[in-house]
Protein backbone atom coordinates (compact mmCIF):
# COMPACT_ATOMS: atom_id res chain seq x y z
CA UNK A 1 0.00 0.00 0.00
CA UNK A 2 1.11 3.50 -1.19
CA UNK A 3 0.10 5.32 2.25
CA UNK A 4 2.86 2.41 4.20
CA UNK A 5 5.37 3.19 1.93
CA UNK A 6 5.19 7.03 2.51
CA UNK A 7 4.82 6.35 6.46
CA UNK A 8 8.02 4.21 6.07
CA UNK A 9 10.01 6.48 4.30
CA UNK A 10 9.28 9.66 6.67
CA UNK A 11 11.95 10.13 9.24
CA UNK A 12 11.78 9.60 13.05
CA UNK A 13 11.59 12.64 13.50
CA UNK A 14 8.60 13.19 11.96
CA UNK A 15 6.37 10.64 13.46
CA UNK A 16 3.52 12.73 14.51
CA UNK A 17 3.29 13.40 10.03
CA UNK A 18 3.40 9.23 10.21
CA UNK A 19 0.28 9.00 12.45
CA UNK A 20 -1.23 11.96 10.85
CA UNK A 21 -0.84 10.36 7.55
CA UNK A 22 -2.53 7.20 8.52
CA UNK A 23 -5.19 8.99 10.48
CA UNK A 24 -6.35 11.64 7.74
CA UNK A 25 -6.30 9.40 5.11
CA UNK A 26 -6.67 6.08 6.23
CA UNK A 27 -9.68 6.91 8.85
CA UNK A 28 -11.07 9.59 7.31
CA UNK A 29 -15.20 10.10 7.16
CA UNK A 30 -15.17 11.67 3.89
CA UNK A 31 -16.63 10.01 1.24
CA UNK A 32 -14.39 8.00 -1.01
CA UNK A 33 -14.42 10.27 -4.30
CA UNK A 34 -14.03 13.36 -1.79
CA UNK A 35 -11.63 11.83 -0.16
CA UNK A 36 -9.33 10.11 -3.12
CA UNK A 37 -9.93 13.75 -5.01
CA UNK A 38 -8.85 15.59 -2.47
CA UNK A 39 -5.48 13.38 -1.82
CA UNK A 40 -4.54 13.52 -5.74
CA UNK A 41 -5.02 17.22 -5.54
CA UNK A 42 -3.10 17.62 -2.92
CA UNK A 43 -0.41 15.49 -4.38
CA UNK A 44 0.11 17.49 -7.46
CA UNK A 45 -0.24 20.61 -5.62
CA UNK A 46 2.70 19.37 -3.05
CA UNK A 47 5.16 19.46 -5.80
CA UNK A 48 6.57 16.27 -4.89
CA UNK A 49 7.14 13.36 -6.94
CA UNK A 50 7.40 11.07 -4.34
CA UNK A 51 4.58 11.95 -2.78
CA UNK A 52 2.53 12.07 -6.69
CA UNK A 53 4.23 8.59 -7.70
CA UNK A 54 3.00 6.93 -4.25
CA UNK A 55 -0.68 8.54 -3.64
CA UNK A 56 -1.72 8.23 -7.30
CA UNK A 57 -2.35 4.95 -8.34
CA UNK A 58 -4.06 4.30 -5.57
CA UNK A 59 -6.13 7.57 -5.76
CA UNK A 60 -6.58 6.17 -9.60
CA UNK A 61 -8.23 2.93 -8.09
CA UNK A 62 -10.58 4.38 -5.87
CA UNK A 63 -11.98 7.12 -8.21
CA UNK A 64 -13.69 6.79 -11.37
CA UNK A 65 -12.02 8.37 -14.52
CA UNK A 66 -14.35 10.95 -14.42
CA UNK A 67 -13.56 12.41 -10.95
CA UNK A 68 -9.75 11.57 -11.54
CA UNK A 69 -9.91 13.74 -14.64
CA UNK A 70 -11.37 16.63 -12.44
CA UNK A 71 -9.53 15.90 -9.37
CA UNK A 72 -6.33 16.81 -11.80
CA UNK A 73 -8.40 19.49 -13.63
CA UNK A 74 -9.09 21.33 -9.37
CA UNK A 75 -5.02 20.82 -8.89
CA UNK A 76 -4.17 22.81 -12.46
CA UNK A 77 -6.71 25.40 -12.61
CA UNK A 78 -5.87 26.37 -8.97
CA UNK A 79 -2.33 26.87 -9.94
CA UNK A 80 -3.35 29.09 -11.71
CA UNK A 81 -5.94 30.77 -10.16
CA UNK A 82 -4.16 30.71 -6.75
CA UNK A 83 -0.93 32.65 -8.18
CA UNK A 84 -3.30 35.60 -9.37
CA UNK A 85 -6.31 36.20 -7.05
CA UNK A 86 -3.03 35.93 -3.80
CA UNK A 87 -1.41 38.21 -6.19
CA UNK A 88 -4.45 40.48 -6.61
CA UNK A 89 -5.31 40.44 -2.79
CA UNK A 90 -1.50 41.05 -2.09
CA UNK A 91 -1.35 44.42 -4.14
CA UNK A 92 -1.75 47.31 -2.55
CA UNK A 93 -3.36 48.93 -4.97
CA UNK A 94 -7.32 47.75 -5.22
CA UNK A 95 -7.68 49.13 -8.77
CA UNK A 96 -6.30 45.65 -9.75
CA UNK A 97 -9.42 43.89 -7.96
CA UNK A 98 -11.73 45.46 -10.53
CA UNK A 99 -10.00 44.54 -13.26
CA UNK A 100 -11.70 41.88 -15.88
CA UNK A 101 -8.87 38.22 -15.01
CA UNK A 102 -9.17 37.54 -18.83
CA UNK A 103 -8.62 33.73 -17.46
CA UNK A 104 -10.26 30.82 -18.92
CA UNK A 105 -11.69 28.92 -15.96
CA UNK A 106 -14.01 26.74 -17.68
CA UNK A 107 -13.82 23.81 -15.72
CA UNK A 108 -15.38 25.58 -12.91
CA UNK A 109 -18.51 25.39 -14.23
CA UNK A 110 -18.34 21.78 -15.70
CA UNK A 111 -15.92 19.67 -13.63
CA UNK A 112 -17.55 16.50 -14.86
CA UNK A 113 -18.15 15.56 -11.18
CA UNK A 114 -20.20 16.31 -8.45
CA UNK A 115 -19.37 20.46 -8.19
CA UNK A 116 -19.30 20.10 -4.22
CA UNK A 117 -16.44 17.48 -4.59
CA UNK A 118 -14.57 19.71 -7.15
CA UNK A 119 -14.92 22.82 -5.06
CA UNK A 120 -13.78 20.77 -1.92
CA UNK A 121 -10.78 20.05 -3.92
CA UNK A 122 -10.12 23.48 -5.55
CA UNK A 123 -10.33 24.47 -1.57
CA UNK A 124 -7.69 21.91 -0.96
CA UNK A 125 -5.44 23.30 -3.30
CA UNK A 126 -5.76 26.40 -2.42
CA UNK A 127 -5.05 25.66 0.96
CA UNK A 128 -1.33 24.35 0.11
CA UNK A 129 -1.22 27.36 -1.83
CA UNK A 130 -1.77 29.87 0.66
CA UNK A 131 -4.56 32.24 -1.41
CA UNK A 132 -7.00 33.36 1.01
CA UNK A 133 -9.55 35.10 -1.34
CA UNK A 134 -10.12 31.67 -3.60
CA UNK A 135 -10.18 29.94 0.30
CA UNK A 136 -13.10 32.20 1.39
CA UNK A 137 -14.81 31.60 -2.03
CA UNK A 138 -14.53 28.17 -1.90
CA UNK A 139 -15.44 27.92 1.68
CA UNK A 140 -18.28 29.91 0.98
CA UNK A 141 -19.57 28.03 -2.32
CA UNK A 142 -19.19 24.80 -0.06
CA UNK A 143 -21.29 26.26 3.34
CA UNK A 144 -24.28 27.22 0.85
CA UNK A 145 -24.34 23.72 -0.89
CA UNK A 146 -24.96 22.70 2.88
CA UNK A 147 -21.70 21.03 3.28
CA UNK A 148 -20.81 21.08 6.77
CA UNK A 149 -17.56 22.76 8.67
CA UNK A 150 -16.09 19.23 9.63
CA UNK A 151 -15.98 18.51 6.00
CA UNK A 152 -14.14 21.45 5.05
CA UNK A 153 -11.51 21.03 7.42
CA UNK A 154 -11.21 17.29 6.83
CA UNK A 155 -10.31 18.62 3.67
CA UNK A 156 -7.80 20.82 4.72
CA UNK A 157 -6.37 18.53 7.04
CA UNK A 158 -5.65 16.42 4.40
CA UNK A 159 -3.78 18.91 2.25
CA UNK A 160 -2.29 20.19 5.40
CA UNK A 161 -0.55 16.31 6.08
CA UNK A 162 0.13 15.71 2.43
CA UNK A 163 2.07 19.03 1.78
CA UNK A 164 4.14 18.50 5.36
CA UNK A 165 5.06 14.75 4.12
CA UNK A 166 6.08 16.42 0.81
CA UNK A 167 8.44 18.86 2.18
CA UNK A 168 9.60 16.40 4.55
CA UNK A 169 10.42 13.57 1.95
CA UNK A 170 11.93 16.41 -0.66
CA UNK A 171 14.37 17.43 2.11
CA UNK A 172 15.54 14.59 3.56
CA UNK A 173 16.36 13.22 -0.41
CA UNK A 174 18.41 16.42 -1.03
CA UNK A 175 20.32 16.12 2.18
CA UNK A 176 21.24 12.68 1.59
CA UNK A 177 22.74 13.46 -1.92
Amino acid sequence: MALDELKSALPDFAKDLKLNLGSVIGNSDLPQQQLWGTVLACAIASRSPKVLRELEPEAKANLSAEAYTAAKSAAAIMAMNNVFYRTRHLLSDPEYGTLRAGLRMNVIGNPGVEKVDFELWSLAVSAINGCGQCLDSHEQVLRKAGVDRETIQEAVKVASVIQAVGVTLDAEAVLAE
